[in-house]
């Protein structure tokens, strides 16, 4: 497992809410960071279905892979090596089971690395929008937007090729009906500045090589559900591009101790979880007054 150069686990954390109350490890997808109260407002936060008054909440910065002097990553890092990183920040911590790991899209890939490494260490698990393994779809659509950064470091246009690759990836995270919604009237001109938007957004926040290894890392994630034990609730947004609902109902099936899986009715997807916060926080707000699964 690739060391985190310099700092401990704990460095790499950000720990709010109420001193000494249980612990509640929150993971999202590949830009979200330590700070949850700021890329999920809706959720983290007093009074939110992760009440800061009553959980400690730990969020973290990915490992990443360091950088090359050509703007890649130094070394490959796998979902294990991010379970690790939260193995050691509750040592420091002193906590010996968190009362519930929720990780969505990457972060619930994660979140099933430390199932299967790391059995007792979590009361139960919430995983939002994350297999066992990627589908080979959305490894052929990473592998395009990876291709698209590598040639925009080969050509000195690192950000323009951050903001295209993160286009594409829009046109992923979010559904079909979403988009026909959206963009009914004057479709071209908006889609178009949607896509640029965003892009834009992410090029100004990733570094190359962190997109590059996080990306990967997603593609190379892999966990054997029969060996996870945690009581584990699953949750699949209909419309999941990256994510079909037929992968989280085999990870459910396989899984190696009490699991449920829940089909939730959005409008955007993979990304509902952002985009429809109240569908996901319900959910929520029931697992931590309540087991996940019996």
């Amino acid at each position: 497992m690739p060391e985190v150069a310099a700092t401990t686990s704990l460095e790499r954390c950000l720990v709010t809410g109420r001193p000494g109350a249980p612990v509640v490890v929150v993971l999202g997808g590949i830009s979200a960071g330590r700070d949850v109260r700021g890329w999920w407002p809706a959720v983290v936060g007093e009074g939110r279905p992760v009440d800061t008054r009553e959980f400690r909440v730990l969020g973290a910065d990915f490992l990443d892979g360091g950088e090359r002097a050509d703007g890649r990553p130094e070394y490959a890092v796998t979902t294990h090596d991010q379970a690790g990183l939260i193995a050691g920040a509750l040592d420091e911590l002193g906590v010996e089971r968190a009362h519930t790991f929720i990780g969505a899209s990457y972060g619930g890939m994660v979140a099933l690395a430390f199932a299967e490494r790391y059995a007792e260490r979590a009361e139960q698990l919430m995983v939002v929008g994350a297999p066992a393994h990627a589908h080979p779809m959305s490894i052929a659509l990473r592998s395009i937007q990876r291709r698209i950064v590598e040639l925009g470091l080969e050509t000195g246009r690192a950000a323009d090729a951050l903001a295209l690759a993160r286009g594409l990836a829009m046109t992923t995270y979010r559904s079909a009906g979403e988009f026909a919604e959206r963009f009914a009237a004057d479709g071209l001109r908006n889609v178009d500045n949607y896509l640029r938007h965003h892009g834009g957004k992410f090029a100004e926040l990733m570094r190359a090589s962190r997109f590059l290894a996080l990306s990967e890392s997603a593609d190379t994630h892999r966990v054997d559900p029969r060996d996870c034990r945690p009581p584990a609730l699953f949750v699949a947004a209909r419309g999941d591009t990256i994510v079909p609902l037929a992968q989280l109902t085999e990870l459910n099936a396989q899984w190696g101790g009490p699991s449920r899986l829940v089909e939730t009715q959005t409008r955007t997807g993979h990304d509902a979880f952002l985009a429809e916060p109240k569908v996901v926080g319900a959910l929520i707000h029931e697992a931590l007054i309540s087991p996940v699964a019996t």
